[in-house]
């Protein structure tokens, strides 16, 4: 006698896959998704296929997300350590035999050219969140203090390449999981105020410190010039201020309800640069506004006030300084962004997440995306 079996349907087989996602974090992601969308459309639609570009690396970072979503945290926690010896290997080969692209050796020829610092971007708060979780119920200052050299071994390599922006990136989400596994205030009050007072110090001192002839040692020449931009755009106008007055420019121009969509003066007579990556922040305000803004914003709060709630829901260490860690990364590229566009932080080339045309950028958000959906599908 033959026994027949009746083989589930395919919305049976694939339900499992999409039962436990975290339905507010994707509605926040799908929100700015759109808002990317529709200002790729107006500010690179002279640019060919920029638009269609944006929209298939969004896709391709959703079939990431998706993909790591599958992986519970435990396997995640397997990776970090792989991960992190990888990515700085990678950041040695780039030091020693690494592509050279307009003064900056940042990529490496491993049959295909990558940027290894990239990966860091993700390795490090997975290494960090690794080391806490060995090391639950038993911290010593001891253990912070090598939480720190893990942290400042890549944070080094990059900024010799020179990277600032992907170093921030990177110092972000190291800082945030040491932060978030407990370090005392006594110890993050002093590096603080000194911070405070440098800038304070940095603004009041800045005709000397700017003057021509005047080299400070500690940081390179293109990073001495952005600080020293930043503080006064008027010294070179039409050189390096011209990124930043321009970008002030379409901002203010943009009033409370913008001059419309497709209707940005700055935007389409191309006065600002990089308008559909690290400037296209300036782009969007001069077309919708104040009142734009204000949404777009409450999209980024809104993401990062569900990603925090998703770490204090996790279930074990790892999973909850991943999760702050990660949730953290979002805040830092959409800060830096927002911020050195409107002319408060200097030009370090940060992308606005899921806003700024980029495919490896893109592949990062998806990959933190899917991390933070794990560790929420865990949780249900």
């Amino acid at each position: 006698m033959s026994a027949v079996f009746d083989k589930p349907s395919f919305y049976k087989r694939t339900l499992p896959m999409l039962q436990g996602f975290d339905g507010l974090l994707a509605f926040a992601v799908f929100l700015l998704a759109c808002a990317g969308l529709l200002i790729m459309y107006s500010s690179g639609y002279e640019h060919g296929t920029r638009f269609v570009d944006h929209g298939r690396n969004m896709l391709i970072a959703g079939a990431i997300m998706f993909v790591v979503a599958q992986i519970p945290p435990q396997r995640l926690m397997s990776l970090a350590v792989p991960l992190y010896v990888m990515g700085v290997a990678l950041l040695v080969a780039v030091a020693i035999f690494g592509i050279t692209k307009k003064g900056a050796r940042r990529w490496l020829n491993v049959g295909m050219v990558i940027q290894p610092s990239e990966i860091l971007k993700i390795a490090m708060p997975l290494m960090l969140a690794w080391w806490f979780q060995k090391r639950e119920g038993q911290l010593r200052p001891l253990d912070f203090l090598v939480a720190g050299v893990l942290l400042v071994i890549p944070i080094g390599l990059i900024m010799k390449q020179p990277d600032l922006g992907t170093s921030l990136l990177v110092l972000a989400a190291g800082l945030a999981v040491i932060f978030f596994a407990g370090l005392s205030w006594k110890l993050i009050a002093p590096p603080v105020v000194l911070g405070l007072a440098g800038i304070f110090l940095l603004v009041w001192f800045e005709p000397q410190l700017c003057a021509d002839g005047v080299r400070w040692s500690i940081l390179h020449d293109y990073q001495q010039q952005r600080i020293c931009t930043l503080l006064d755009p008027t010294r070179d106008p039409l050189g390096k201020g011209f990124h930043i007055i321009q970008g002030m420019i379409a901002i203010g121009s943009g009033g409370v309800f913008g001059k419309g969509f497709m209707a940005g003066t700055q935007t389409h007579l191309a006065f600002i640069p990089e308008r559909t990556t690290d400037f296209i922040f300036a782009a969007y305000s001069e077309e919708f506004g104040l009142v734009g803004n204000l949404l777009l914003i409450a999209g980024f709060i809104f993401l990062i006030w569900r990603g925090l709630a998703i770490a204090l829901q996790a279930s074990t260490l790892f999973a909850r300084l991943l999760a702050g860690a990660l949730t953290t990364i979002f805040f830092t590229y959409a800060f830096v962004n927002m911020g050195m566009v409107s002319g408060i932080l200097p030009v370090v080339g940060v992308p606005l997440p899921f806003i700024s045309y980029g495919g490896t950028a893109m592949v990062t958000l998806g990959l933190a995306l899917g991390m933070l959906m794990s560790i929420a599908r865990v949780k249900r």
